[in-house]
């Protein structure tokens, strides 16, 4: 069977050794796989893909050395016959989106069950997108609009995105501009419905990944 099959490679990056440990015990001890690689920064995966391969890469988005989903976007450049899996915490529709449009051939949360693993592997490694169920059910839910190109935004909502980059809280923001606090707190709400996020973090995110940071 297929999920026994101790030929079919896996590389695991993740920010979190347990994480990383929990998921190369369950793939090798529960499903036969061979975990040939575990890293915790997408730079050493890069560098370990110069002189090896793998069928699969499991990966998470927020990595010490950058984004994921600038990973994602250099293995499918470098190595388009790779596939590539996000595990992640991040349940945003948005990120999810993002993440499989740089590539990924799957997207899974970090609470996905073992059974919703397996299956993922086994759909990415037949060339399908695999989504657990969690996933799915985010994916399928109603939503109040998408993001199909780089969201526009006003000259006064790219300075309030520039310093909530930076760190800054509302009033501190409304201090540098010269506005009040609660329209900086109307900024805000109108930038996370831009980017459909619920988020400061996941709004950061996503904006440097439109190049608008």
């Amino acid at each position: 069977m297929w999920q026994h099959n101790p030929n079919i490679s896996i590389a695991i990056v993740d920010d979190h050794p347990v994480v990383i440990e929990g998921l190369k015990n369950l793939l090798e001890a529960e499903y036969g796989f061979c975990v040939k690689a575990r890293f915790t920064t997408g730079g050493d995966l890069l560098s370990y893909l110069k002189d090896n391969t793998v069928d699969i890469v499991l990966l998470d988005i927020t990595l010490p050395d950058g984004s994921g989903i600038h990973f994602c976007k250099e293995i499918c450049r470098r190595y388009p016959e790779m596939k590539i899996l996000a595990i992640s915490n991040l349940s945003e529709r948005s990120i999810i989106r993002l993440m499989l449009q740089s590539g990924a051939h799957g997207y899974l949360l970090k609470t996905a069950t073992a059974k919703d693993i397996l299956e993922c592997i086994r759909l990415a490694l037949e060339g399908g997108t695999a989504l657990s169920s969690e996933v799915k059910a985010i994916m399928s839910g109603p939503e109040l609009g998408t993001i199909t190109d780089t969201p526009n935004l006003t000259k006064r909502e790219k300075q309030i995105l520039q310093l909530l980059a930076e760190g800054k809280k509302s009033a501190q923001i409304a201090a540098e501009l010269f506005i009040s606090p609660l329209t900086v707190k109307t900024h805000r709400a109108t930038l996370l419905q831009k980017f459909q996020t619920n988020n400061i973090v996941t709004l950061i995110k996503l904006a440097k990944e439109y190049q608008l940071l």
